[in-house]
C-alpha cells in the first residue's frame, strides 16, 4: 500500500476554523496586538474551564516550567526529581536555574514517573550529593495522568512542591478532577504547565499556560515580563499609568493577543476535539488489538486520557525488521510516524555531564526501543484513519518473523510474549552521580532500533 504523494497523512495537523481566523483578523484591525485584553480574556476562560485558582498565559510550556521553578525559589544547591522519559525542555529548565535534575525510571505500563522511585531518591540524594530536594516534576506522558495520589502524599511528607508538566494533558482527568484544577485537599504547592504548541490538543501556534495558587502565579507574572510590576496594557491602556518598577531580573515570556485570539476559540472547541481523538483511538485499538506483535497504549481505570499521542509498542522479537525500519516503511506508505521520546539520559549533554549509560534506567531504555507514535488529530478524516490502520497492518504482515508465533515466543522466554498486556516488570531505578564537567563518556551501545 502506497498513498499518492499529495495524500501523505501528517502526524498531528492543527484544526483551525473560521472563528479563529476572524478573531485574529479582529485583533490585527484593533489598536492592540501584543499582551492585552484578549490575553486577559483567554486566561479567565482557561481558568474557568479547568477550575484553576489562577492562570498566567505565557509563550510556551517550557516558559511555564521555568517560571514555576523561579516562583518557588529553586536554584543552586537544590534538586528536582523528574522522569527519564520525557522531552528535554523540562529537564533543561532545572539546569538553567542552577538546580540538579535527578532522573527517575518509569512505570512499565504508562511510562509515567514511578512513585516508588521518588521515595528511594529522596532518601539518597542528600546523603550522596549534599543537595536539598525541593520539588517533584511529574510528566503526564502522552496525556495519561500520573498516579498523583502517592506523589502528592510523598511531597506532603517531605515538604516538597509539585510542578506538573501537563504539555500533553489537556483535558485529562485524574480521579474525576481535571489536571490543573484546584484541589482543596492538597497540602503542598502545585503548579501545572500546559502547552499550546501547533501539534497539541489545542493550539495558539506557540504558547502555554501556568496555573496554580494566586500568590505563586503573581510571582511568576513578574518573572514572565522582565521583572516589571506592570505590563504594557497596564501602562499604555486607557486607565494605565506609565510608572513601573523592576522587582526581579525577569524574562520575556508573555503571550500576545494575536496568539490568544486563536486560543479563545480553540478552547471552546476542545471538548469536541477530544471526542474526535477518543473516537480515533477506539478505531486504532479495535484494529491493532488483533495483532499479537503490538502492545496497545495503557489507560488505567481511574483516569481520563487526553490522547495527545497514540504510542504503540512493538514486540521486537516478532519482527524481521527494526523499529526504525518499521517507521520508514510507514512513511514509504505515506503515513507520518515518530518516537516519543528519546530518554533524557541518552542525550549527549546529559551523558557527558552525569556519566549516564543507556541501562541506568532500564524500563525507559527498554520501552524506548519499541515505541512508535501514530498520527492523531481531530483533523484526520475517516479515510485517513483507515489508511493508517491499513499501513500498520501491511507493515506487520510483510515483516512478521515466520517463527514468531505467541506460543513460540512464550516457549523461548521472550519478555514480549504477551505484548498486548502491560508489562509486569516494575523496577524503579535512580542513578545518583556527581556531574563531570570534563570527562567525555562513551556513547550508549548501538541498539537495533
Amino acid at each position: 500500500m502506497t498513498l499518492a504523494p499529495n495524500k501523505f497523512i501528517p502526524f498531528s495537523p492543527p484544526l483551525i476554523g473560521e472563528e479563529e481566523i476572524a478573531e485574529v483578523v479582529d485583533t490585527l484591525r484593533s489598536d492592540w496586538i501584543t499582551t492585552g485584553p484578549k490575553v486577559q480574556r483567554f486566561e479567565r476562560d482557561f481558568m474557568e474551564f479547568i477550575e484553576a485558582p489562577a492562570a498566567l498565559a505565557v509563550s510556551s510550556c517550557t516558559a511555564a516550567l521555568h517560571l514555576s521553578l523561579l516562583a518557588l525559589g529553586i536554584g543552586p544547591g537544590d534538586a528536582v526529581l523528574t522522569t527519564a522519559m520525557t522531552f528535554c525542555s523540562g529537564v533543561h529548565v532545572i539546569e538553567q536555574v542552577g538546580a540538579r535534575p535527578v532522573l527517575l525510571d518509569v512505570e512499565a505500563d504508562t511510562l509515567n514517573l514511578d512513585p516508588q522511585a521518588i521515595e528511594q531518591a529522596i532518601e539518597s540524594i542528600t546523603r550522596a550529593l549534599g543537595l536539598r530536594v525541593k520539588a517533584i516534576m511529574p510528566v503526564h506522558l502522552y496525556g495519561h495522568p500520573c498516579h498523583m495520589a502517592p506523589i502528592l502524599e510523598i511531597a506532603a511528607r517531605h515538604g516538597l512542591a509539585v510542578i506538573e508538566d501537563a504539555a500533553h494533558a489537556l483535558p485529562a482527568r485524574y480521579r474525576g478532577k481535571m489536571i490543573g484544577g484546584a484541589d482543596p485537599h492538597t497540602q503542598v504547592p502545585v503548579l501545572t504547565c500546559f502547552s499550546f504548541y501547533a501539534t497539541k490538543n489545542m493550539t495558539t501556534g506557540e504558547g502555554g499556560m501556568l496555573v496554580g495558587p494566586p500568590a505563586l502565579i503573581d510571582r511568576a507574572r513578574s518573572w514572565a515580563l522582565h521583572g516589571m510590576n506592570h505590563d504594557a496594557w497596564k501602562r499604555y491602556g486607557k486607565e494605565g499609568a506609565w510608572f513601573y518598577e523592576i522587582v526581579c531580573p525577569g524574562f520575556k515570556y508573555n503571550l500576545t493577543d494575536l496568539q490568544a485570539a486563536l486560543g479563545i476559540h480553540q478552547l471552546r472547541k476542545l471538548s469536541r476535539f477530544h471526542a474526535r481523538r477518543q473516537a480515533i483511538v477506539r478505531q486504532y485499538n479495535a484494529a491493532f488489538g488483533e495483532f499479537e506483535e503490538l502492545q496497545l497504549p495503557a489507560e488505567r481505570p481511574e483516569i481520563e486520557h487526553a490522547w495527545h499521542l497514540y504510542a504503540l509498542r512493538l514486540n521486537p522479537d516478532a519482527f524481521s525488521i527494526t523499529r526504525n525500519q518499521f517507521i520508514a516503511e510507514l512513511q514509504q506508505q505515506g503515513v507520518a510516524a515518530s518516537v516519543h521520546f528519546i530518554p533524557i539520559h541518552m542525550h549527549r549533554y546529559y551523558r557527558e555531564k552525569y556519566g549516564y549509560v543507556a541501562q541506568d534506567f532500564p524500563v525507559a531504555y527498554r520501552e524506548y526501543q519499541r515505541l512508535v507514535s501514530l498520527p492523531l488529530s481531530p483533523k484526520l478524516t475517516g479515510q485517513q484513519v483507515e489508511d493508517v490502520i491499513a499501513a500498520v497492518g501491511c507493515t506487520i504482515r510483510a515483516s512478521r518473523r515466520p517463527d514468531a508465533s505467541p506460543a513460540r515466543l512464550a516457549a523461548t522466554g521472550s519478555r514480549y510474549a504477551r505484548p498486548r498486556q502491560a508489562l509486569s516488570l516494575h523496577s524503579p531505578s535512580i542513578q545518583i552521580r556527581r556531574p563531570s564537567q570534563s570527562a567525555v563518556h562513551p556513547n550508549p551501545p548501538s541498539i537495533p532500533i
